[in-house]
């Protein structure tokens, strides 16, 4: 168990939110703007659907990160509040194009694309959202690329297949640490399968290629864990990490174990940055997309480009 710092502890299922985790609701011209085109092409967000205490900050600025092969997931882990269903390889083949339109709308110079995880597909996946990918490139030219996936059951094809049209940033969240992996995670997830993706994309992408991978703390993680988590990531020649708050989505979810102080976070960036990361984004309310294309830059800019 994580040894406390400070900050109240989750009571049963009613915790006492801190001070410091305080979100704001959507408004904006822009929110809106994103918001109706979102839905009238039909598309999800892991904004909505993952309930992220950052839509009303990122849909206000006209940022969002696209949901792809739908809204439902073939996995269950004990974190997220994406909901669960067997599609039995159904796709719908004119999301890439709806996706391609929406960014063509809004204008964006970034985009953050993500998946479900749809092991009721051979390959993922991974040809819908290279596919996504292409469309993107031809119908909004220059838009830089983060494409964040699940593990692809660990397929070396499937990832060749996403980094075929290389996306500027391949990301890849490890969640938590290893003791608590099979805890948080859904069992057909691994600590060490998604340090093998993230290994491997470095491999096999050009040399151009950015990684990017996620923690979670307050489940229970102690600091020795985090710190080998980080030199895991590392070890893998990861170049951006983000950390945030795990937040109990329903009674059905994982606990909080602990509710870790800003300080906390800001230690954490520290180290983070002392073992390397060229960009790092840590805060109780930060997700592995926060401010995606600021990091970026920095990873960016740290290599003289």
């Amino acid at each position: 168990m994580a040894t406390p710092i400070g900050g109240p502890r989750a009571v049963a299922d009613r915790p006492v939110l801190p001070g410091w985790i305080r979100t704001r609701p959507p408004a904006g011209p822009r929110y809106v703007g994103l918001k109706d085109t979102l839905e009238q092409l039909h598309l999800g967000t892991v904004c909505r659907e993952a309930r992220c205490p950052n839509l009303a900050e990122c849909w206000s600025a006209g940022t969002a990160t696209i949901m792809l092969l739908g809204t439902e997931c073939t996995r269950r882990c004990g974190f997220c509040a994406v909901e669960t269903r067997w599609p039995r390889g159904v796709v719908d083949p004119g999301e890439p194009a709806r996706v391609a339109e929406a960014i063509a709308r809004s204008g964006l110079r970034y985009v953050v694309l993500t998946q479900v995880c749809r092991d009721d597909l051979s390959d993922g996946g991974a040809a819908h959202m290279a596919r996504t990918v292409r469309e993107l490139r031809e119908r909004a030219p220059g838009v830089r690329v983060e494409l964040l996936i699940g593990d692809l059951a660990g397929s070396e094809p499937a990832l060749r297949t996403v980094l075929a049209d290389t996306p500027e940033v391949l990301a890849h969240n490890l969640e938590t640490v290893r003791s608590l992996s099979d805890r948080v995670r859904d069992r057909r997830a691994a600590y060490g399968q998604s340090l093998a993706v993230l290994a491997r994309a470095k491999e096999l992408g050009p040399p151009g290629l950015v990684t990017k991978s996620s923690i979670m703390l307050g489940l229970g993680e102690s600091d020795i864990e985090v710190g080998q988590a980080l030199d895991d990531l590392r070890g893998a020649k990861v170049d951006l990490v983000t950390f945030g708050q795990y937040l109990r989505p329903t009674r059905g979810h994982l606990p909080v174990e602990r509710f870790v102080p800003p300080e906390e976070f800001d230690r954490w960036a520290a180290e983070a940055e002392r073992r390397g990361f060229a960009g790092v984004a840590s805060g109780p309310l930060v997700r592995s997309s926060y401010r995606a294309d600021e990091l970026f830059e920095r990873a960016h800019l740290g290599r003289g480009h």
